[in-house]
């Protein structure tokens, strides 16, 4: 049965433990590039609610949220994320490689490869755990990938007890998905023989209601399911990234780019004035999705999920601080695996 109460409180942690990771990125405690899940929480959270003991997960380059809904220990995903040799995986893997043999968990930042791996967890439940299910995370933008679509077409044939869950941003890292993508994307998995439904990934309960009804048809032998939820992400692909720092910052970043741009126009040679124009306007259409996607709050699922709470404002008080507590302790207790002097370094 669908609680409500504890969807949220689900929602609301994974949120806080990537705001505390996006801080020590901020500080220069993660190394590279870092892939947060901010917005997808609904999707996240109305998934993995539904597994158990026995259920594998294949996750993406965004995996921090998904290991940590697992019951993967917060402190230990932070200290991952940090390089520390007493991370989850050593401070191997980083943010896109972590994996928890006990949960069954895995996680790829190779585009698509969530697929193979929750097909080889399917076969493994279909032939030692009966009535068991893996699950797969990815983007839209791995659906162009040839390995994804092997990996629905022999789910379907060896009716495999996966759920392929694709978080549809609508954006591939920069390039709009729709100008790379041919048809719907529900449509090409019922072409491989994967039944499948597109839903608002912003609205947890929904995600959680289908979800069910997949997996149950999963668990009963019946085969593979797809499921599309949509989402923004208002962090961008990923912390840094250009077009958002555009919108926060629309004169100090635009400011060095402009000279190019007019140069680009008025230059000889090259494409038509036509064609430099709408290449200018494509990318200006980008920032303004940027903009759209920081400033629209009706697309945060852990606010909208926050306002529909039947409870009583003392005891969602009391939920709220419960969590700030808890990712408060496992960050401080992360953090006693930075040494002193690489803290003061990155000040």
């Amino acid at each position: 049965m669908l609680d409500s109460v504890s969807l949220y409180r689900k929602m609301l942690t994974c949120r806080r433990v990537e705001e505390a990771i996006a801080g020590l990125w901020q500080e220069g405690l993660v190394s590279g590039e870092m892939h947060l899940g901010i917005g997808e929480e609904g999707i996240n959270a109305g998934v993995l609610d539904h597994l158990g003991d026995g259920d594998a997960v294949a996750l993406d380059h965004r995996g921090t949220a998904g290991m940590l809904l697992l019951g993967v220990d917060a402190a230990a995903i932070i200290k991952e994320c940090m390089g520390a040799e007493d991370g989850l995986c050593g401070g191997m893997g980083g943010h896109m490689h972590m994996f928890s043999k006990d949960h069954l968990a895995a996680s790829s930042g190779i585009v698509g490869s969530s697929g193979p791996a929750a097909c080889g967890f399917a076969l493994a439940a279909q032939h030692l755990r009966p009535e068991k299910v893996a699950v797969a995370f990815f983007g839209e933008g791995a659906m162009n990938q040839g390995m994804l679509m092997e990996s629905m077409n022999l789910a379907a044939a060896w009716e495999l007890p996966v759920l392929f869950v694709c978080r549809d941003n609508g954006t591939a890292i920069t390039t709009p998905s729709s100008s790379v993508t041919g048809g719907s994307l529900e449509e090409r998995a019922r072409g491989l023989g994967v039944p499948g439904k597109s839903i608002n990934g912003v609205n947890a309960e929904v995600v959680w209601d289908e979800t069910a009804a997949m997996l149950d048809r999963a668990r009963s032998g019946r085969g593979p399911s797809f499921l599309r939820a949509t989402c923004l992400r208002p962090q961008g692909h990923f912390l840094g990234d250009p077009l958002i720092r555009m919108v926060h910052k629309p004169f100090a970043e635009m400011k060095p780019r402009t000279g190019p741009l007019i140069s680009s126009v008025i230059s000889s040679g090259g494409a038509s004035i036509h064609q430099r124009i709408a290449s200018i306007s494509k990318i200006m259409a980008m920032i303004g999705r940027a903009a759209r996607t920081q400033l629209g709050n009706t697309h945060d699922p852990v606010l909208r999920m926050r306002k529909n709470l039947r409870i009583t404002s003392v005891e969602l008080a009391g939920l709220e601080d419960e969590v700030e507590l808890a990712v408060k302790n496992a960050l401080e207790k992360a953090l006693l695996s930075v040494p002193a002097s690489r803290r003061e370094a990155t000040r």
